[in-house]
């Protein structure tokens, strides 16, 4: 089917995963409307996509804020006429040991992972109704597949999503389509929002080893967004073949 002419808005489109699946989605003719906290990096990734004569819009957007995700989204149908899919990947992952107390961390985790993506749904579901049509795409994880320590509240949120993402596929009837992306290690910034070094160190070296380029997600979402509009594609895991 193809997503040539459809709208698009992206959290955490600024690096890895993000600014991927823009990139890719841009070069099939979508308009990607481009979500994240640095100006900078957005308006870099936003230059590219223009350099290689795609369509770009951008906001800086900070997820732990309704309003923020409203503006957005607003964004989008004013740059599009319309919203076509909101895809829920802004995200980070400071884990540790729960015994090391970094609650600090705990909560932005809940705030961005979890509270974010439930505030990009409620932006979207309004134009979604009103259309008749829309896709909600979240990014989830498999570190809520498999449980690993220093995991915890990471993956807690995670699944939190998870559970949240099925019970709107189930309420979302005929026309809206809901499909959750778990990605396996990928060779992003995920690290740097780590402030427990021994924890960073860990996923530092297995990211080393064994991680996938952001373009494997990428293409994956896009399957999913081209797939004819009665079809749901309702999961999808990418992991990397060594990672266990």
């Amino acid at each position: 089917m193809g997503i040539e002419g459809k709208v698009v808005v992206i959290t955490g489109a600024s690096s890895g995963i993000g600014r991927a699946t823009a990139k890719l989605l841009a070069q099939q003719g979508a308009l990607v409307v481009l979500g994240a906290r640095t100006a900078s990096a957005l308006e870099a990734v936003a230059q590219e996509i223009s350099a290689a004569g795609g369509r770009t819009a951008w906001k800086v957007t900070d997820v732990r804020h309704r309003a923020a995700l409203e503006e957005l989204v607003a964004l989008a149908v004013k740059k599009g006429g319309k919203l076509d899919v909101i895809i829920n990947n802004a995200g980070v992952g400071p884990i540790s040991r729960f015994d090391a107390l970094r609650v600090d961390d705990w909560d932005l985790m809940i705030d961005i992972n979890l509270r974010g993506t439930l505030y990009g749904i409620a932006a979207a579901l309004p134009v979604f109704a009103q259309q008749g049509s829309g896709h909600v795409v979240n990014v989830i994880s498999t570190a809520g597949i498999r449980i690993l320590p220093t995991m915890g509240v990471y993956a807690a949120t995670k699944n939190a999503v998870r559970t949240a993402t099925e019970a709107l596929r189930q309420e979302a009837g005929p026309h809206l389509r809901v499909t959750e992306i778990s990605p396996g290690m990928v060779a992003t910034n995920f690290g740097d929002s780590i402030t427990d070094l021994s924890a960073k160190k860990l996923v530092d070296e297995r990211l080393a080893d064994i991680a996938m380029a952001p373009d494997a997600i990428a293409r994956g979402i896009l399957f999913a967004l081209e797939q004819p509009p009665e079809v749901d594609v309702g999961s999808i895991v990418i992991r990397p073949t060594a990672q266990g």
